[in-house]
């Protein structure tokens, strides 16, 4: 059920239960306290305040490329920095040339890592970006769970490991304090001893219960409709992805008129990317809203139990809590999927 990038997923070991709490000397680069809260920086900000000093989640990513890199190996002996983006973004446009620069400062100090989140892109978007800008660090390919360890809620987000292992610095900008966190994590001794919690594996999640409080497990009296998007969707996509703001607007103005006439029971997931609670707010105001119950995945659980990595996407399960049909941003025929699940199994 769950969809794979089969050449460059990653696979990740999470030690979703280990995590230490900071030490009470542990060092963070300081953030400005007037920081915009709706603000890149601000959400990074506030994304990193509970990491800054904990252990970097163990993760072994695959590249592009087939290479394969265990972050555990590099913990106690060298940095790491971990960089989020898109190839639709356009602030991860405007700094990979920095990026792609400090990759070049640091090679052979710092271990740096391009993580695409996966979100809206697939691999050979990532690999023809490559070719394009000329870019030569590694380049991985999130499945979700990287990014859900990490809180990765903008993009572009850095993500600065010191040399123990620890999260050093969370931010979007690639500004003074980012410069000062890699100078930083350059600088520091390697650690004698970097002590890891053995993997933990999260099973019996209600995905839409954890995330939404709407529970999924048949029998159902009726279908249910899960529509998975982003407020942003139709704005933010106009330049750099069209044919993405196009699919929007249409499964958008689709999925209101079928909610308005059918049978099925209806729900809007809106990603925690970029949004925030505020955000699904102000979204449900607009005219050019979904007219469906909403809710923010605000950790990304949702998406991930199901396999959603582009919006909008739309999944159809049938009175047995059966996925009938998932209708990708280029799909279409919901109105037949919807007549398949209403009729008795």
């Amino acid at each position: 059920m769950t969809a794979r990038y089969a050449a460059a997923a990653i696979l990740l070991l999470l030690s979703a239960c280990g995590q230490k709490a900071p030490d009470a000397d542990a060092t963070a680069v300081a953030e400005p306290a007037d920081a915009d809260p709706e603000s890149g920086q601000g959400r990074a900000r506030e994304a990193g305040r509970a990491l800054i000093g904990t252990d970097a989640p163990v993760a072994v990513l695959r590249t592009v490329d087939g290479a394969t890199i265990d972050l555990a190996k590099a913990y106690g002996r060298t940095p790491v920095y971990l960089k989020f983006w898109a190839t639709w973004c356009v602030p991860c446009r405007q700094q990979m040339p920095g990026f792609e620069a400090e990759f070049e400062r640091y090679r052979g100090r710092i271990l740096t890592v391009a993580v695409n989140t996966g979100f809206n892109d697939t691999a050979d978007a990532v690999r023809e970006y490559r070719r394009e800008h000329g870019l030569k660090m590694p380049i991985a390919i999130d499945d979700g769970s990287l990014g859900a360890a990490l809180n990765l809620r903008v993009t572009p987000q850095h993500v600065v490991i010191g040399r123990d292992g620890r999260i050093l610095y969370v931010g979007h900008l690639d500004d003074r304090r980012l410069a000062d966190a890699l100078r930083q994590a350059v600088v520091e001794q390697p650690s004698a001893q970097v002590l890891r919690a053995p993997g933990a594996t999260v099973t019996g999640l209600d995905p839409l219960a954890k995330a939404a409080g709407f529970p999924v497990q048949g029998p159902y009296k009726r279908p249910r409709v899960l529509v998975f998007f982003s407020p942003w969707c139709e704005q933010y996509f106009e330049k750099s992805r069209p044919a993405y703001t196009q699919a929007c607007r249409r499964v958008r103005e689709e999925v209101n008129r079928l909610a308005q006439s059918g049978d099925e029971q209806w729900v809007g997931i809106a990603s925690g990317l970029w949004s925030s609670t505020k955000d699904l707010t102000d979204y449900k105001e607009e005219r050019g809203a979904y007219h469906l119950p909403l809710y923010l995945d605000g950790n990304g659980a949702a998406f991930r139990a199901f396999g959603v990595r582009d919006v909008p996407t739309v999944i159809i399960l049938n009175r047995n809590g059966r996925i009938v049909r998932r209708l990708g941003p280029g799909d279409r025929g919901l109105s037949n999927a919807l007549r398949e699940a209403s009729t008795p199994a």
